[in-house]
């Protein structure tokens, strides 16, 4: 895998990297029979309870963690890489460009929440379409996707 600096010091790695590299991995120990979307899927699932429980009680955390001694960083950097392995694997097994599928993703969030009617809010898409069409929430599509969670 070749790894590129990004001016910064450290190595970057592209989408297409971990994918070739999580193949590699999978057929080395014959694991590509085990490897369907659903069994895949449930397997991220159950990494992202993992990450899950790092946060669990701690409350709201400030940007940065300063608070975080490095194991808990350590901790939080190998789940959050098991999240996107996963997520890369699945992908690949999908037949899924993920990286273009994100870009796509991107634009149409862009359309769907432009900024002059999102900037600042947290509110939900039906509330920011409702203030557009003076329509009440009772009035609403059923949209109820949050913008944070685009």
């Amino acid at each position: 895998m070749e790894e590129k600096d990004g001016g910064g010091g450290e190595a970057t790695v592209t989408l297409e990297e971990l994918k070739m590299k999580m193949a590699e991995f999978a057929r080395e120990r014959d694991w590509d029979k085990f490897h369907s979307p659903r069994n895949l899927l449930l397997a991220m699932i159950g990494e992202v309870g993992e990450l899950s429980e790092i946060f669990q009680w701690k409350g709201e955390v400030p940007r940065g963690l300063p608070d975080w001694k490095e194991e808990e960083k350590q901790h939080l950097g190998e789940e959050l890489s098991d999240v996107l392995l996963y997520l890369v694997r699945l992908s690949d097994i999908c037949g899924v460009d993920l990286g273009k599928a994100a870009l796509r993703k991107m634009e149409l969030n862009a359309i769907k929440y432009p900024v002059h009617l999102s900037k600042g809010s947290s509110k939900k898409l039906s509330h920011i379409n409702n203030s557009c069409t003076g329509l009440n929430d009772s009035d609403a599509d059923g949209d109820e996707e949050a913008v944070q969670s685009a």
